[in-house]
């Protein structure tokens, strides 16, 4: 029949056709992921393979041909390819919470809708579970775009042995809410130090002589604006269905393209995805001038790109420093296992803390 003379209820009926098709091939694809988790599982192999994922991604926005918004289609099959992963086995995830704070939103990105996740009450918390072995990964905040480092996070890193293994950058939009809705009500701005400094302008012109609360999360800040009428939260868009709020007003932050870095942790690294980071923890020789630009050298040399670095002071040791560095590779690329091995015998203190798929390629999860 041609399109001109269907009637609705005929499109609708095929429609739901289509689905009943879905939804039988979405219960054979999970029968066939636990099949798959059962022959790693024999042979020992790790259940996540990036490269594969990575693969079958590009297999799919090449044959959609743009017909279909690529943007959903990542979505959707990384919901589907998620699920049918955790099927093999249930994945535990550490976040710093209470529930619907914007870490929570990451991991909920980054793994799927059906991981577990436990929430914790600092970063420091998600690293110890992680190292104790209680839950397979965590996330964690380690950079925004405006205020810079999450310093705890770089600090933990200093304490735990935990290995990263993934990454996720997340755009954020801030959005003040409370019970009512009604700006007027509100006499304290709760939220965590970076969203408040996130939005120090907004709130200086809106609310100049309303003060604010630092708190260890936005999810806290959420938690106590759901329990006294008086309280405004900068919190996610999670949290206001979460704790029953009111938006206020939508995206106050002060910068557009406000974006925050998570980073996730385990014990092991994954394999090579082909498009890889590797992050290393160096501390240099003292009293030796130039051993900054040593390190530099050894990575210009071989064409590695740098990517990111970041100082911290060592605890206890005063004027003493560890840095951060990220470069573009996986530790088992050829050039980059000949830098790491050089850096290594030259630092005086060299920690690989993990190779990892980049997270530019926001559809790769992790289980």
């Amino acid at each position: 029949m041609d399109d001109d003379k269907k009637t609705i209820p005929q499109v609708r009926g095929r429609i739901d056709q289509i689905d009943d098709t879905i939804l039988a091939l979405l219960k054979e694809r999970i029968d066939c992921a636990k099949t798959i988790g059962k022959l790693k599982t024999e042979s020992n192999r790790a259940k996540w393979d990036p490269k594969r994922e990575l693969e079958i991604y590009e297999r799919l926005l090449k044959d959609n041909k743009k017909i279909f918004p690529e943007r959903a289609l990542r979505s959707i099959f990384h919901e589907i390819i998620t699920t049918c992963r955790l099927s093999q086995k249930k994945t535990a995830v550490a976040y710093l919470g209470p529930e619907a704070t914007f870490t929570h939103l990451a991991g909920v990105k980054y793994f799927g809708q059906s991981a577990v996740y436990n929430s914790m009450e600092s970063i420091d918390d998600v690293f110890n579970e992680v190292e104790k072995e209680r839950v397979a990964y965590g996330i964690v905040p380690v950079e925004n775009s405006i205020e810079g480092a999450v310093f705890s996070t770089l600090d933990s890193f200093m304490k735990y042995n935990v290995k990263i293994c993934g990454e996720l950058q997340l755009a954020i939009s801030h959005n003040l809410v409370c019970q009512s809705g009604d700006m007027e009500d509100i006499q304290t701005v709760a939220s965590h130090a970076q969203p408040l400094a996130q939005c120090r302008e907004w709130l200086r012109k809106h609310l100049p002589d309303v003060p604010t609360l630092p708190v260890f999360s936005t999810g806290a800040a959420a938690q106590m604006a759901a329990n006294n009428p008086n309280i405004g939260a900068i919190a996610s868009s999670l949290a206001i269905k979460t704790y029953n709020l009111q938006v206020v007003v939508k995206g106050i932050e002060d910068y557009q393209g406000n974006t925050t870095r998570f980073l996730v942790i385990g014990k092991q690294s994954p394999a090579k995805s082909g498009s890889d980071k590797t992050s290393l923890l160096l501390g240099l020789l003292v009293n030796r001038p130039g051993a900054l630009n040593d390190v530099l050298n050894v990575l210009s040399e071989r064409n590695i790109d740098l990517t990111k670095i970041e100082s911290r002071p060592i605890k206890g040791k005063q004027w003493k420093y560890l840095f951060f560095l990220d470069i573009a590779g996986h530790i088992d690329d050829p050039v980059i296992q000949e830098g790491c091995n050089i850096l290594k015998q030259t630092s005086s203190y060299y920690e690989w803390l993990g190779s990892y798929p980049r997270g530019d390629n926001p559809e790769l999860g992790l289980s």
